[in-house]
């Protein structure tokens, strides 16, 4: 049991090397809360959880392998009924009073079940962070065009591309950086386990919106994010994978005998760039941000 105000943040480790300490020294400089972190540890094997382990805010739960992204939140959050709870990739840099924008914003939309922060590369880049939910046709458009054309309208309409980033609700929001309700997280079952790595974060947003909850992305809120540090190692599993998880969840779309010839037919198109992706390397990247950090100063001078 947790107390109503308390805040909890979720970081899902594996071998994070010294991303690790920035995030930690970072996030103390988000906040004026106080705060406890759980790290569940997928089998890291560098060292960096036991270091951090000896901070007094952090608590270390080894997860027994490498189980999923989700499936390590889950873990984490299982005993945390109340509060607020932070998800979120351990490379990830907050910028001073990130967190506390999030959590002002909370208390701005009562029906939020989860809080986005505008997310930037190391390059400045903004991460397209606050999307539509995919559907047949964005998803189609999106994949085919977006590697080589990433201005598409398909493209552009998904990831929420037109203008100044603006406070608001969205489909769904990245899972490498999120503020929720614990009640809203517990509410719909939290991660889906069947996800390994990808698309957990579209799955919840999609539940969230299903169960009355509005996904609200704050760009005011802004923190930086280093990126692929574990995936890279693995970098084409990590690509057939994310075709997979893209699969599992439009597949779930089209339930039934009646779309079984679309389900082999998306199955088809997404393991052919799956196979496509190994050798040219572009169309693994996927599409180009489209917009940059100066889009948020009018944002970040309210």
């Amino acid at each position: 049991m947790t107390a109503p105000d308390s805040l909890t943040v979720s970081v899902v480790t594996y071998s994070p090397g010294e991303h690790l300490e920035v995030f930690l020294d970072s996030l103390a400089s988000a906040t004026i809360r106080p705060y406890r972190v759980i790290m569940a540890d997928n089998g890291s094997t560098d060292g960096a959880p036991e270091r951090a382990e000896d901070r007094p805010e952090v608590t270390l739960l080894r997860t027994g392998g490498n189980i999923g992204y989700g499936a390590a939140h889950n873990a984490a959050l299982a005993r945390i009924s109340n509060g607020w709870v932070v998800l979120a990739n351990p490379d990830v840099r907050w910028e001073p009073g990130s967190l506390d924008t999030l959590l002002a914003a909370g208390h701005r939309w009562p029906r939020g079940g989860a809080f986005g922060p505008a997310i930037l590369d190391n390059d400045g880049a903004l991460y397209p962070s606050a999307r539509e939910l995919p559907t047949l046709g964005r998803g189609i458009g999106h994949v085919l065009c977006g590697w080589w054309w990433p201005g598409n309208p398909w493209t552009r309409s998904y990831r929420k591309e037109r203008g100044v980033p603006t406070e608001g609700p969205a489909g769904w929001l990245s899972g490498s950086c999120l503020l929720l309700p614990a009640e809203a997280f517990h509410g719909v079952g939290g991660f889906d386990d069947s996800y390994f790595m990808y698309f957990e974060d579209v799955d919840l947003g999609d539940r969230l919106g299903r169960a009355g909850w509005l996904s609200v992305h704050v760009p005011s809120a802004v923190v930086v994010h280093a990126g692929a540090h574990a995936t890279e190692r693995a970098a084409d599993r990590m690509r057939d994978e994310h075709h997979r998880s893209a699969y599992r969840y439009l597949s779930r779309l089209f339930p039934g005998r009646l779309y079984a010839p679309l389900r082999w037919t998306l199955a088809a198109g997404l393991w052919s760039r799956a196979a496509l992706s190994r050798v040219v390397g572009r169309v693994g990247a996927g599409a180009a941000p489209q917009r940059h950090a100066e889009l948020l100063q009018p944002v970040t001078r309210q």
